[in-house]
């Protein structure tokens, strides 16, 4: 069984994204304010996605449209997700960030990978199971006797087995079968009942398209409210490069707080950014996800100790790594700014 693919996920919603329109450098930044100071040093540093630019990206596009890397002295450039998994890329230092996941980086931490957790984009998992809404299915017991089309990991298995367990059903009695990263819509409307999606992308693809849904979060329902996507560093950038760390850091978090103020300007710019984007999709993702970008009573990228010890202790106890990580070693909040502020365009 295959162990970890929450990227499928993301390509079952964004595969019409054709990946060579990823990779670019921001250096060039034509819309930086003439009023605000543009640093006479320049960085250069990287960022590997994790897959085709989407709505979690908001905040980076921002940063690099409206000149914020480059009046922090930073030149970055975004590097096309890998075959291998942004957590390889980073840890070998071939880029100096990239977007991963709570649940990718435990096990990666595990193997010895030197990766740490600098910021979390979502304060909340907004992932869950969804179905057709003519089904009826509105809460895991319901899932008894019906066909969950997945990805064969031991973490959708885990989940599922949670969830149902919570609500008083039976995990054996759903038929589990790979679906792999085929279109959502489309695969709900056939013979599989049940598909794990990222509500603010596909849950919104699914309103655009007039396709009535439930969808019952993986969080509401036994398994810890774990951080997913996150922006992910080397152990020896961050030492090395601690100022271009915070520098980054100080320009992506004014992006995303520009993204939870004017969401749909900050759609418009994604859209700019990456053209292949349905802005109408776009736009109604980033007006549900402004608010989830932090969760309460936080500041945007800021992780709360718990929700690692929470996460890594159930990845344990489940089965899906060997034993608990050092999760205090496993992110860090020092290199963010917290600063609240952010340029218009």
């Amino acid at each position: 069984m295959k162990k970890f693919s929450r990227r499928h996920i993301l390509a079952a919603g964004t595969a019409v994204i054709s990946a060579a329109s990823i990779g670019c450098s921001t250096s060039n930044s034509e819309s930086a304010s003439s009023s605000s100071p543009v640093s006479s040093v320049v960085e250069k540093v990287s960022l590997v996605l994790d897959w085709t630019p989407n709505t979690n990206h908001t905040g980076i596009y921002v940063a690099e449209a409206l000149g914020y890397f480059a009046n922090e002295g930073i030149e970055l450039t975004i590097i096309e997700p890998a075959t291998t998994g942004a957590e390889s890329v980073v840890a070998s230092g071939k880029a100096d960030f990239g977007i991963s996941f709570q649940d990718y980086l435990i096990p990666a931490r595990l193997e010895g990978l030197p990766i740490v957790s600098v910021a979390t984009i979502m304060g909340n998992n907004t992932s869950g199971f969804a179905s057709l809404k003519s089904k009826n299915l509105t809460s895991p017991k319901a899932f008894e006797g019906k066909t969950y089309g997945g990805f064969g990991t031991e973490l959708e298995t885990a989940m599922l087995k949670t969830m149902m367990e919570m609500d008083g059903g039976d995990f054996s009695k759903l038929d589990v079968v790979d679906a792999g990263a085929g279109d959502f819509l489309s695969l709900i409307q056939g013979d599989i009942d049940l598909y794990w999606i990222f509500f603010g992308w596909q849950g919104i693809q699914a309103q655009i398209n007039e396709v009535e849904i439930n969808t019952v979060f993986v969080s509401n329902w036994g398994v810890p409210d774990y951080y997913t996507p996150i922006i992910i560093s080397n152990e020896d950038t961050l030492s090395q490069r601690s100022e271009a760390v915070t520098k980054t850091l100080a320009a992506i978090t004014k992006g995303y707080n520009y993204s939870i103020a004017l969401p749909d300007k900050a759609a418009e710019i994604l859209v700019a950014s990456v053209p292949e984007i349905d802005i109408n999709v776009a736009k109604a993702s980033q007006e549900w996800l402004s608010s989830r970008y932090v969760s309460m009573n936080a500041t945007w990228g800021e992780q709360d100790p718990e929700v690692w010890e929470t996460m890594s202790k159930w990845m344990a106890e489940k089965g899906l790594v060997s034993s608990v990580i050092e999760w205090d070693k496993a992110f860090s909040n020092k290199f963010l700014t917290h600063s609240t502020t952010f340029l218009t365009d």
